[in-house]
């Protein structure tokens, strides 16, 4: 059993879902073990599942697929994932896009840093040595202007606080209460993190270059980046408990 599970939510990923699977599989971490990877597919109709299963059969045991029958939402893709990784042992567990925004070489630099004491590791764009590539300045301004406005209300500390390529300690995952995780979409990212400082755990922040997606379509829109605005001010309000059941 490899100690590491990448989770990756898909939803038509045809043009990327090969090479980002094969990418991960040829990966070798100085420190020992192996990256296996969970696909958690919402049913994409242009046969991305289909492409995951051929994957399967060249990487034997390290791919996994869960597939759903509809889009339900980036959080609850993660939450799924993380449920099936705890019941599987892995000791760090990674989320990550389809893409190529996330580099999958920088998976190993996110689980060094947890094997050395970090709860979650966040690969950051706004820490120094992190950056982004072919955005339009536009968007660069609004993501960069959603993290001053997190830090502002939430004193999270984390200067990319919306950032979705992380790994985890399953210490942490399996301390935060994930059935009563509210927000599905950009602002599910923040809740996490906000959890995980609230009851305790250290996040330590890894630069990352964020690189636009080459193929595919992008998934953003403007509903998620309202959930995101609302959901920061309700977050003041959560009461945020560890998970004490007896399998936590």
């Amino acid at each position: 059993m490899s100690d590491s599970l990448v989770i990756i939510p898909t939803y038509n990923e045809k043009e990327n879902i090969t090479q980002m699977l094969d990418t991960v599989m040829a990966l070798t971490p100085k420190r020992g073990g192996l990256f296996h990877v969970l696909v958690v597919d919402d049913g994409s109709p242009d046969g991305t599942g289909d492409l995951v299963q051929a994957a399967q059969n060249r990487h034997s045991g390290r791919i996994h697929l869960l597939e759903r029958s509809g889009k339900l939402g980036l959080g609850t893709a993660y939450i799924k994932g993380f449920e099936w990784g705890l019941k599987k042992g892995y000791a760090y567990l990674f989320e990550m896009d389809a893409d190529f925004s996330h580099n999958p070489n920088d998976l190993e630099r996110l689980r060094e840093a947890c094997m050395d004491g970090a709860g979650v590791a966040v690969g950051s764009r706004y820490t120094k040595g992190g950056g982004v590539s072919n955005w339009p300045w536009h968007r660069i301004a609004m993501s960069y202007g959603a993290s001053l406005y997190v830090n502002a209300v939430l004193g999270l500390g984390v200067k990319d606080p919306t950032a979705g390529f992380k790994c985890y300690r399953s210490k942490v995952l399996r301390t935060i209460q994930l059935d009563l995780i509210h927000f599905i979409g950009y602002a599910f990212q923040i809740e996490m993190k906000y959890n995980a400082k609230r009851l305790g755990f250290s996040i330590t922040e890894v630069p990352i270059t964020f690189v636009d997606r080459e193929l595919g379509t992008s998934k953003m829109s403007l509903n998620i980046f309202r959930e995101a605005f609302w959901g920061v001010l309700q977050m003041r309000r959560f009461n945020i408990e560890p998970n004490t059941s007896s399998d936590a």
